[in-house]
């Protein structure tokens, strides 16, 4: 059975919404940071050796060769620092406006992915590449005195910079890539929906922001929670129908069977 609301919601409750959602989000990240950064760093150590044991580490060399071209690392870094909220807002307002049928399990599948992401950063604290002068990392940033998301000593301290664990650039990123590729009319769209993600992760990669492992796991959360919200705003199994009849009876019953309703006989 499918079923399909074609209308999105008011966009002042989505843009309320929104606010509350990026609020708390932000917010969170910085409250989640422990005291102490032993635990992160002692992850991304033991990060680097089961990524060594798979032959995955292609982290260090990606950074050491954007080093070498250093117009190329500028635009990776601003890359970095803009596009994981800049795409992802103007793909969620397309969505909004121009394809409204898709717009609620879409929305709700980015919103949940990410909530559930908050709880990986306060379990599994994990230091970035950038951190591991030891392993000959590099954060072009600093080393090329270059606009950035932690360019300077007030913005990295005003979020959870050990908060690499899922990679939600590469989960975001992959959203927005399903959205142009499944719901875009153009063929060019439709490529920028292929290339977006994958220059994504060689981005974070390079430019020793995440490991391969947080790609990994930020685009496999956000797969789930797409066929997830698939499932249960589109697809709509007979079970689930039923269940929710049945839940919606209840209340029902329970709200008749309430004590201001109740009279004596």
């Amino acid at each position: 059975m499918r079923h399909r609301v074609l209308a999105a919601p008011p966009v002042w409750r989505e843009l309320l919404l929104i606010a509350l959602f990026y609020t708390g989000y932000t917010l969170t990240r910085i409250v989640l940071v422990q005291d102490g950064t032993a635990p992160a760093f002692r992850h991304a150590y033991d990060i680097l050796r089961f990524e060594r044991l798979l032959g995955l580490d292609v982290e260090l060399g990606l950074n050491q060769t954007l080093l070498q071209v250093p117009w190329l690392a500028r635009t990776a870094n601003v890359f970095y620092a803009t596009a994981h909220f800049g795409v992802t807002l103007g793909i969620v307002v397309w969505l909004y406006r121009f394809r409204p049928q898709e717009y609620r399990w879409l929305r709700t599948s980015i919103m949940v992915s990410t909530g559930v992401a908050l709880v990986g950063f306060w379990l599994y604290p994990l230091a970035p590449p950038r951190f591991l002068h030891s392993e000959g990392f590099v954060d072009p940033v600093t080393a090329l005195h270059s606009l950035g998301l932690y360019a300077s000593d007030a913005s990295g301290s005003l979020t959870n910079q050990y908060a690499a664990m899922p990679s939600m650039h590469a989960g975001w990123a992959l959203w927005c890539g399903f959205v142009l590729v499944k719901l875009a009319a153009r063929r060019w769209a439709q490529a920028l929906g292929l290339l977006y993600p994958a220059t994504t992760v060689l981005v974070i990669l390079a430019t020793a922001n995440h490991y391969v492992l947080d790609a990994v796991v930020g685009m496999a959360l956000v797969g789930g929670t797409l066929w997830t919200s698939w499932l249960l705003y589109v697809r709509r199994p007979e079970p689930l129908v039923a269940f929710q009849a049945r839940a919606a009876r209840l209340v029902a019953a329970r709200i008749g069977r309430s004590p201001g309703t109740d009279t004596a006989n």
